[in-house]
């Protein structure tokens, strides 16, 4: 007897993970290693915690944190405790500093709008010679009709052509420069402490976001993890916080993480009408 056929996966409008395509980025984090974080950043975020709720001075919390004398379980359960309830300013103390490397110029124009907590240096199209410069290919190009993949390529190579050209012929790079496509890649050095960080990787691992920058965070974030499993925990698509998800153009709900605010809300009503109806109020929570 033959066997049965698989049936096929459902479709699904979820854009597919960048990380099924080798991108060429990289994402390491220079500051700090596994031994500060443990010893300090932790400690230090503890201590912002417990100040605000203690008569010890805030050397003092602190002291006991580094020295071992407050079981880190119970430092976790704090921190925990306290980014959840919303209190964003005691992860502000600590910093993160990344390098970026092979991103496209796209990707560090939405990189660079985030700005509160977060400082970039760039590598300069106007003093560095791009000789050898290499271009992003999007994933959805590569996997094209050939003819069109092959005329993307030739825009791409000729811009960058016209480029050498330009400075051979004694064009100023920063003159030069102006042909250059949005693919064209580029390096940066990134700082930005931990609030931000959640903030920026709660918008940009959404499955809503564009797929380049959705990749770098997913990169930064195993960094994350590899010097501390607890602080990376808090790095999720921001709709895991929330408990729904708030993305205009996921009313229909084809990501699935969450259910949508619109389908939340309309339960809700729902389920006051009924209540009204019984005559008996719904439970309110107390702040």
């Amino acid at each position: 007897m033959a066997d049965a056929p698989v049936p096929a996966r459902p479709k699904t409008a979820i854009p597919r993970n960048p990380g099924r395509h080798e991108l060429g980025m990289k994402a390491t984090l220079l500051f700090p290693d596994r031994e500060i974080v443990e010893r300090f950043y932790v400690p230090l975020v503890y201590t912002a915690c417990r100040t605000c709720y203690s008569e010890l001075e805030p050397q003092e919390i602190f002291r006991r944190a580094r020295d071992g004398e407050i079981a880190p379980a119970s430092m976790q359960r704090l921190i925990s405790n306290v980014v959840e309830s919303g209190h964003g300013s005691t992860i502000e103390h600590i910093v993160f500093t990344f390098a970026l490397s092979g991103v496209s110029r796209t990707l560090s124009h939405q990189l660079v709008r985030h700005r509160a907590g977060v400082a970039f240096d760039q590598q300069s199209q106007r003093y560095v010679k791009y000789k050898g410069a290499a271009t992003m290919l999007p994933g959805t190009i590569a996997e094209a009709d050939p003819a069109l993949r092959s005329r993307y390529e030739e825009q791409v190579d000729g811009a960058l052509g016209l480029y050498a050209d330009l400075v051979d012929a004694g064009i100023p790079g920063e003159d030069a420069r102006f042909v250059f496509p949005n693919a064209t890649r580029t390096n940066l050095v990134m700082t930005t402490n931990l609030r931000a960080l959640i903030h920026m990787s709660g918008l940009r691992l959404c499955t809503m976001a564009q797929w380049e920058i959705r990749r770098l965070f997913q990169l930064m974030r195993h960094e994350i993890f590899e010097v501390s499993p607890f602080l990376g925990s808090f790095l999720a698509p921001k709709c895991v916080a929330l408990g729904y998800c708030d993305e205009f153009n996921n009313r229909d709900e084809h990501c699935p993480i969450r259910p949508h605010k619109d389908t939340v809300l309309a339960v809700w009503a729902q389920k006051k009408a009924e209540a009204k109806a019984a005559g008996r109020d719904l439970p309110v929570s107390q702040p």
